[in-house]
């Protein structure tokens, strides 16, 4: 079915004429969004926000690889004629809120943002990118994480009706993922830093998506907890990513129920970052009837602030809502389920004037095993703060230093160096498990190698040349310590197990680097889902580590 939103079009006439110049001061006098309690609320009157939403991302592979020259997702936010095109049509399923999955932080959004602002559509956005994000199975917070991260947030922080970003989404998917938890934590931590350090408003949030699994009690607990005593590291909302939801199902049935009640003491809003099954539907994927609206935006409405239904466009998996041929919108009859549900909901408004929170922060899970899950990451302490400006002083600093940027070859002079003595890795050291970090596991793998690679060759007392040359890899240098490098290297230390500390100033000049965020193994410390592990249970050849497998945090349990 195809619609004709013609109302909506004349309402929007005069900004479509005039462009970029009506949309500058759309987007800078739309009401910002601010989290106050387990609430969304308005900034200029103090009214409640409940989100009413869709997923708004086409052609769209997480799992697909990219290039510092060419990324593979095609930003939703740069393309102001598809924005003009869709608009309308995500207006008449009272969309007040999009989510986005990848944005390039090169590209200009002024006009798809002002479009949005002057249609009162607010914007929630992923910080990463295909291959630019935290790996579930090998994960880490370095630094081309974090400059793809503060790029996205110093290229939307202007916007007022960005409401705030996800550092993780489904990061944690599976049981033997949770120490992922820890470097996601970490990243929120430093977004919010960059924003505040930035100066951008404080109104801006930081979040995670997570999946519906096993673990998701541990993850909700784990995120919101405050192991510092303040909120540096907890985060200001939580996506829930549902679709439990299936077809002609019910409150119980769903476990709906069980959400709210679990959520009802939750410190911070609440909302479904994405939902609407397609299992299950009589007539097909294309024909949700989307009952669960009402119950969203009714009986659970006191403790969840909405959702985003996923999504707008269809794709392969059939979750489309629409259809676009010959830049032309066609409907499905889901479309028209969702718009006449959303259209008789009314959730009771909260005044922030008349709004005392009064839910407290949880306790942090405890790593170990519980009612069947294993929970694998530590509160405290987080991986170290990302400090670029390190990472490059410690490349100046070196005697020994990486030649070769074909992170292919790293592995044989990790496995060499850190089985010939483990004190030379402990800098690049991350285990989530026994909140076990290096100074340098946030930097680059050349970084990392340059470190061990110098510790090794520092410590055999010889100034041969050949005790630094590893098949040809490394070379010798005049190692030169800045002066504004003096006190990070210092804070860092000679064995690298000492504190980083935050960074100043802009970090986010780049779209982010080409590699993997596990880089080559991700270093010595990319070995497995949890770091080094060797670190924790003797000297382990790194060899064996590799032909054995990863050592997992259930290993840690049993030993």
């Amino acid at each position: 079915m195809k619609t004709s939103p013609l109302l909506f079009y004349l309402s929007l006439g005069a900004v479509a004429i005039s462009g970029v110049s009506a949309a500058d001061e759309s987007w800078s006098t739309i009401p910002d969004i601010e989290v106050y309690g387990q609430h969304f609320f308005y900034t200029n009157n103090g009214s409640q926000f409940f989100l009413k939403g869709v997923g708004y991302q086409q052609d769209y592979d997480a799992t697909a690889t990219s290039s510092s020259s060419n990324t593979n997702y095609v930003d939703p936010l740069a393309d102001a004629d598809s924005c003009k095109r869709d608009i309308p049509y995500m207006k008449e399923i009272f969309t007040n809120v999009i989510r986005v999955y990848a944005v390039d932080p090169t590209q200009d959004h002024d006009d798809c943002m002002a479009q949005l602002a002057s249609a009162d559509i607010y914007v929630m956005a992923d910080l990463s990118a295909p291959n630019v994000s935290i790996n579930s199975n090998d994960p880490e917070w370095n630094m081309e994480l974090y400059e793809r991260y503060t790029a996205v947030i110093d290229a939307f922080a202007k916007y007022n009706n960005v409401i705030g970003f996800f550092a993780g989404n489904e990061v944690v998917s599976a049981d033997n993922q949770t120490a992922a938890a820890a470097f996601v934590k970490a990243a929120v931590r430093d977004s919010k830093s960059y924003i505040q350090g930035m100066n951008y408003r404080s109104s801006l949030g930081v979040g995670y998506a997570t999946a519906d699994v096993a673990t998701r009690d541990d993850l909700a607990y784990y995120f919101a907890c405050e192991p510092t005593g303040d909120n540096s590291t907890s985060i200001d909302f939580w996506g829930y990513n549902v679709y439990s939801w299936c077809g002609n199902s019910s409150y119980t049935e769903s476990g709906y129920s069980s959400r709210y009640d679990f959520f009802k003491d939750y410190p911070v809003p609440v909302f479904f970052a994405e939902y609407g099954c397609i299992e299950g539907i009589d007539g097909g994927a294309t024909n949700r009837p989307f009952d669960e609206v009402e119950v969203l935006y009714g009986q659970m409405s006191d403790v969840f602030s909405g959702g985003i239904v996923y999504e707008y466009f269809m794709e392969d998996n059939e979750y489309g809502l629409v259809t676009i041929k010959d830049n032309s919108v066609s409907a499905y009859p889901d479309y028209t389920s969702l718009s006449k549900k959303l259209a008789t909901v009314s959730p009771t408004i909260t005044q922030s004037s008349a709004y005392t929170p009064s839910n407290t922060v949880p306790a942090c899970p405890t790593v170990g095993v519980s009612s069947g899950t294993t929970w694998a990451a530590k509160p405290s302490p987080l991986p170290p703060f990302v400090n670029p400006s390190l990472c490059t002083c410690l490349m100046a600093e070196v005697d020994c230093t990486i030649t070769s940027d074909d992170a292919d070859d790293y592995g044989s002079i990790f496995s060499y160096i850190c089985a010939a003595d483990e004190s030379y890795c402990a800098g690049i050291a991350r285990n989530a498990t026994l909140g076990n970090y290096g100074a340098y596991s946030g930097c680059s793998a050349k970084q990392q190698l340059a470190f061990v690679a110098n510790q090794y060759y520092q410590d055999s007392g010889s100034n041969s040349a050949s005790a630094c040359d590893f098949s040809g890899l490394a070379t010798t240098q005049a190692g030169t310590t800045a002066s504004t490098c003096s006190s990070l290297l210092s804070a860092a230390g000679t064995a690298g197990t000492g504190s980083v500390v935050s960074p100043t100033g802009q970090q986010g000049t780049a779209a982010g680097s080409s590699s993997s965020s596990g880089g080559a193994m991700g270093g010595f410390a990319g070995l497995g889902g949890n770091g080094p592990s060797f670190f924790d249970f003797g000297k382990v050849l790194f060899f064996a580590y590799a032909i054995a497998g990863i050592v997992s945090a259930v290993s840690i349990f049993v030993l």
